[in-house]
């Protein structure tokens, strides 16, 4: 559990003085997409750049 406040507090403490709120979360958010999509990679839960291709056609119905 460390690690991750350890984390989550590097990533606010790169923040500039004036961040808000909302930036402060959304950078903290990003920076979690970013593990997980590292986790999912490592774990090798991806699909090809032409299956992606074909879901996002299929949302823009």
């Amino acid at each position: 559990m460390s690690n991750i406040k350890e984390k989550m507090s590097e990533v606010i403490q790169s923040q500039p003085e004036d961040a808000t709120y909302e930036e402060i979360m959304r950078e903290l958010a990003f920076e979690r997409m970013i593990e997980r999509g590292l986790a999912d990679s490592r774990s090798e839960r991806v699909i090809s750049n032409e299956d992606m291709e074909r879901r996002i056609r299929t949302w823009q119905k």
